[in-house]
C-alpha cells in the first residue's frame, strides 16, 4: 500500500532510492511509537513488517531502544514478588 506523507524538502534525498533494508528500518521506526504506547505488540509489528519478532527486537536494540522498559528498581520489585509467589507454591 502506498501512503503519501509530508516531509521537509531536505529529507527528499534520503528517502529516494531506498534499498530493502532502508525501507525496513524506516517502517520499523514508523511503527515504534505504536509499540511504545502499547497500541500494538512487538509480535504484531513484526508480523506487519514480515520479520521474526526476535529480529525486530534486535533491530530496535541496535538503535538503542530496549525491549524491556523497566528500571532496575522495578525489576528488583518484580523479582521479590516472584520469590514470594514461588515460596507459596512450595
Amino acid at each position: 500500500m502506498n501512503i503519501q506523507i509530508s516531509v521537509p524538502e531536505d529529507m527528499k534525498s534520503y528517502l529516494e532510492n531506498e534499498d530493502q533494508e532502508q525501507v525496513f528500518e524506516r517502517n520499523a521506526m514508523l511503527l515504534y511509537p505504536f509499540i511504545h504506547n502499547l497500541t500494538i505488540s512487538h509480535g504484531r509489528a513484526a508480523e506487519i513488517l514480515g520479520v521474526h519478532k526476535t529480529d525486530l527486537i534486535e533491530f530496535y536494540d541496535s538503535m538503542g531502544i530496549p525491549y524491556l522498559d523497566q528500571s532496575e528498581d522495578e525489576l528488583m520489585e518484580d523479582l521479590t514478588t516472584l520469590d514470594r509467589i514461588m515460596e507459596g507454591v512450595k
